[in-house]
């Protein structure tokens, strides 16, 4: 098998899943700065939209697991169940709530058994103080940082009246982001989204890849194809008229059996490459229950593993432990 370095003239991308999301609580312009201090060369934002339509970063626009927005009494009633890609969700929507009052909240940690020491302490940025806090960090640490930016449920949120692509867009334009060589990708699980980006825009497009299901889009127009039939030479071909790449979850790469252990990795990085495509899987995590048994516990394994295969980019939670491997192998 030929390593990484026969493979690339240039080391793969370290892509912050939500910032340094496994050091404090994702999304906030803490996570992001942290991200960047321990060398990530892009920050990932989710994208969902406010009442009045200001896009903001959330990894869902359900926000009671992410926020303290149940503690604010004077959102009570505010509380609701909706419909959100075909799947029934309780709680409290970043679409029921203007700017100022998502201001008013504070973020928490999604997952009890990391750090919660950071919670209430960080209000949700929006996505233009994201992009400021970028062109801060660039021009201070001297190197230039991406930006990696999702569009999160966008057939919905236009379903509402809220559609997300043109005020993507017209803020990156705005900020000076135009070119396909922009240090910027954006990336969603639908495809007619990303289809109709690539209408706006010259900005590189990441088609995103579930290990099961289908994309919304699809499902609301009775095409039955299956993110894993995406994956077909056939299908990454057409991919490669819209998108610079895909973003599979990981176990596309390398599936796993019933048990967690790894089974033989399949053929999707080859053949993405030879439809021109760029491959950014995720996503990678330190802690033991994310990794599969045969890495031992050791997440450095892991991404040794990936990076052999030939992948361009890693989505991950821990930046300083990518980029230690980055710095041992390249």
């Amino acid at each position: 098998m030929q390593n990484y370095l026969q493979l690339h003239s240039s080391p793969p991308i370290i892509i912050a899943h939500r910032g340094a999301s496994g050091f404090r609580p994702e999304h906030t312009l803490a996570a992001y700065e942290l991200a960047i201090s321990l060398g990530a060369d892009y920050i990932e934002p989710d994208l969902v939209s406010t009442k009045d339509g200001v896009l903001i970063a959330r990894h869902e626009n359900e926000i009671s697991t992410t926020t303290n927005v149940a503690e604010h009494s004077e959102f009570a009633n505010r509380k609701t169940t909706k419909l959100i890609d075909g799947k029934s969700v309780t709680g409290w929507f970043t679409e029921d709530l203007t700017l100022e009052e998502i201001k008013t909240l504070k973020a928490k940690e999604r997952l009890p058994f990391r750090n919660q020491s950071f919670n209430n302490q960080f209000s949700i940025p929006t996505f233009q103080e994201i992009i400021d806090l970028v062109k801060v960090k660039s021009e201070e640490i001297g190197r230039s940082i991406g930006i990696y930016p999702e569009t999160k449920h966008p057939s919905y949120f236009a379903s509402i009246g809220l559609t997300l692509e043109e005020p993507l867009i017209e803020i990156l334009h705005n900020n000076g982001y135009k070119s396909a060589t922009d240090p910027i990708f954006i990336q969603s699980f639908e495809t007619q989204n990303l289809q109709k980006l690539s209408q706006l825009t010259h900005l590189p497009l990441i088609q995103l890849l579930e290990n099961s299901g289908q994309p919304f889009d699809l499902v609301m127009n009775g095409d039955s194809r299956t993110y894993h039939d995406l994956t077909t030479p056939q299908e990454l071909v057409k991919i490669a008229e819209y998108a610079s790449g895909i973003g599979p979850n990981k176990q596309m790469i390398i599936p796993v059996d019933n048990q967690g252990k790894l089974l033989n990795p399949t053929s999707l990085i080859a053949d993405a490459h030879a439809a021109g495509l760029l491959v950014h899987p995720y996503t990678f995590r330190n802690e033991k229950q994310y990794l599969a048994p045969d890495y031992n516990g050791n997440p450095e394994a892991e991404y040794e593993q990936f990076f052999n295969l030939g992948v361009d980019g890693v989505f991950t939670d821990f930046t300083n432990t990518a980029l230690t491997v980055i710095q041992r192998i390249w």
